[in-house]
Parts: C-alpha cells; structure tokens; sequence
C-alpha cells in the first residue's frame, strides 16, 4: 500500500468519523428505515473510498449529499422497475402468476442488467436503451446524439455483449 492510499483512507476515516452520523439523520428524511439508511451512507462513504485520491474536500457535507441522493434515486428507480416488471408479469401471465422462485431469479437478473449497463459509458448505454426502450432506428439515434450510425452499431453491439454476460452469470 503505497503513501498516497494510507493517507487517503486516513482522510476519509476522519470524514467518515465526523459526517457518519450527520449523514444518517440527513437520510432518515427520505427513507424509512434505518437499515436503508445505514446502506445508504455506508454506500455513499464506499463509493468516496474506490475514487482515486479524494483531495481535501472543501464542502464535505454537500458532496456526501449529492452521492447519497444519487444513490437514493438509483435505489427509487430499480425498485420501481421492479416493481413495473413484476406488474408486466402478472398481467400477461394471468391466473398463471410466476412462482416465488421465478420471480426472485427474474428480478435478480434484471439487477444484474440494472448494474451492468449503469457501468457502460454514456453514449453505450444511451444508444442501447434508445434502440431497445424506445425502437428507435440507428439512424435516428446517430442523429439525436451526434454519432455515426457505425457507432451506434458498435455501441449497441457493446451493449448486447454485457447484458449477454449478466444473463450468464
């Protein structure tokens, strides 16, 4: 462990010791229970943690809270895909719901999708969803976001390959 790492997570050790709990009370105004709470915040201090070299943060508190609500939204939003992904099932299978275990084995790998395509680029990610969520053409999608149409293919390609890798996890 080189200088540089010890005193980065000496430094995020002291924020850690003085904004841990503050963060908790700033959390339990948009969650409901403390251990989504404590996930949040554990959350929010791991991710400053995996950043390289965190230099001396001037406004500690308001970074804390952008990635904390970041990462509140993400948890909003998978939950809420989840939950619309469950109601698909439900209406087009009909009197034939999925088992418990199907389900659980659906929504884990909709998680792992999730969690894949959120660690693609940006442009990765945008092609793929415009062309999947949207049915947009690849020209369409070039145009809307500037590419060549040949990046777009590349980028959806990309795309498939992770989701193919999440499917075979």
């Amino acid at each position: 462990m080189s200088g540089a790492d010890v005193s980065h997570r000496q430094y995020l050790s002291e924020l850690f010791q003085l904004h841990y709990v503050w963060l908790c009370d700033r959390l339990r105004r948009h969650l409901d229970s403390r251990e989504c709470v404590e996930d949040i915040a554990s959350e929010t201090f791991l991710q400053l943690l995996a950043s390289p070299n965190v230099v001396p943060i001037r406004q500690p508190r308001a970074l804390l809270t952008t990635i904390a609500k970041r990462l509140i939204y993400e948890r909003w939003r998978r939950r809420d895909l989840e939950r619309h992904y469950v109601d698909t099932l439900t209406r087009e299978e009909g009197d034939h719901a999925p088992s418990p275990e199907s389900l659980t084995a659906a929504l884990q790998l909709l998680d792992r999708l999730d969690r894949r395509l959120n660690r693609l680029p940006a442009k990765v990610k945008t092609s793929f969803v415009l062309s999947r969520g949207s049915g947009m053409t690849y020209p369409e999608i070039s145009q809307r976001l500037g590419i060549s149409a040949r990046s777009v293919s590349d980028y959806i390609d990309k795309a498939e390959t992770c989701c193919l890798r999440a499917c075979l996890e």
